[in-house]
């Protein structure tokens, strides 16, 4: 990867539509992935600066057609329940979401024709509902006390009580979540670094894209290291992410891929979010600021010759109400 500004922006492969009669919504779904790496490089300065010839890049996932990484999960595990035959016509999606993967749902179902229902904890931020009632999926409101563990309890009642209607998706044990990452991120990842990535660091929510997107970076090279992150406490503001140790721990959370486990304050998170916006163009959500925040934190400890890899989760679109946008910067 060249460090010239002109080059910092690595596309993805080129979705070219095949010849011939298409499933409904299938220009959409192959339009997932695929999404850019970009050199930081201004935000890195801002914060300490680098080590000479270490370089940090951040995966562009807000760039996703549904606007996250987690566009990704959502296709893995509905194709792969339509091939099950978990899903099918006059079956609803339903999951459990603090936002994104249900916004993902909602989006691909729309281009499928396959109703939509999310448990959502009542206190997920406006802009989340909006997109959610904009793509026309049920919310049922959840108990914000117990966050995204609560929503599953009710995700996993519905399901129980109306098997014949829903399909449960269960993206924190559903297996097609972590494959999906390590069948399409992991490759293009390597790829896209021209094989030299040696540092992997991703947020925990569902573990999905840590554990796959590190499993399949392992294949490539067994010594790539890889660390996740994590809110610093139970009580944050992380949109998305999960503190494990006081947590329902997912199915798709593998700590053995682990090298290393990086907690991240709210307000840090928040403090790079808004740096990324303002000193690299790049609006991602505070689950992206608190990626950021923990791969610099590590490079700044690497040798020459380290490149360092990590996830812009979601759009910041999506987060705009919130009033960490209007505060100062340091």
């Amino acid at each position: 990867m060249s460090s010239s500004p002109a080059e910092s922006f690595v596309p993805g492969p080129e979705r070219v539509p095949a010849a011939g009669p298409r499933r409904t919504g299938a220009d959409l779904l192959a339009r997932i992935g695929g999404t850019p790496l970009f050199r930081l490089g201004r935000v890195a300065r801002r914060f300490g600066g680098l080590p000479a010839g270490v370089e940090v890049w951040a995966k562009g996932e807000h760039l996703n057609p549904g606007g996250s990484v987690k566009d990704r999960t959502a296709r893995a595990i509905i194709l792969d329940a339509e091939r099950r035959g978990a899903l099918g016509p006059g079956r609803t999606i339903l999951d459990a979401t603090s936002g994104n993967t249900g916004i993902a749902y909602a989006m691909i179902g729309a281009a499928l024709g396959y109703p939509v229902t999310v448990c959502l904890p009542k206190n997920a931020g406006l802009e989340r509902r909006r997109l959610l009632a904009a793509y026309g999926a049920r919310i049922v409101e959840t108990d914000p006390l117990i966050g995204t563990d609560g929503a599953q309890e009710s995700a996993r009642a519905m399901a129980a009580a109306s098997p014949a209607l829903y399909f449960h998706a269960n993206q924190y044990d559903n297996p097609a979540n972590g494959q999906a990452h390590f069948e399409t991120t992991g490759p293009e990842i390597w790829e896209q670094s021209a094989g030299r990535v040696t540092h992997f660091v991703a947020g925990l929510g569902t573990g999905g894209t840590f554990t796959g997107t590190a499993r399949r970076l392992r294949v490539f090279r067994a010594e790539v290291h890889c660390t996740a992150v994590q809110p610093d406490g139970p009580l944050h503001g992380l949109e998305g992410m999960k503190h494990m140790p006081t947590a329902r721990v997912p199915a798709n959370w593998d700590p053995a891929v682990a090298n290393a486990v990086h907690t991240v304050a709210t307000g840090d998170a928040q403090a790079m979010t808004r740096a990324l916006a303002r000193d690299e163009g790049l609006l991602v959500g505070v689950s992206s600021g608190a990626n950021v925040h923990a791969a610099l934190e590590l490079a700044r400890t690497l040798p020459a010759g380290a490149v360092v890899v990590t996830i812009l989760c979601n759009s910041g679109t999506r987060s705009l109400s919130e009033p960490f946008w209007q505060e100062a910067d340091a």
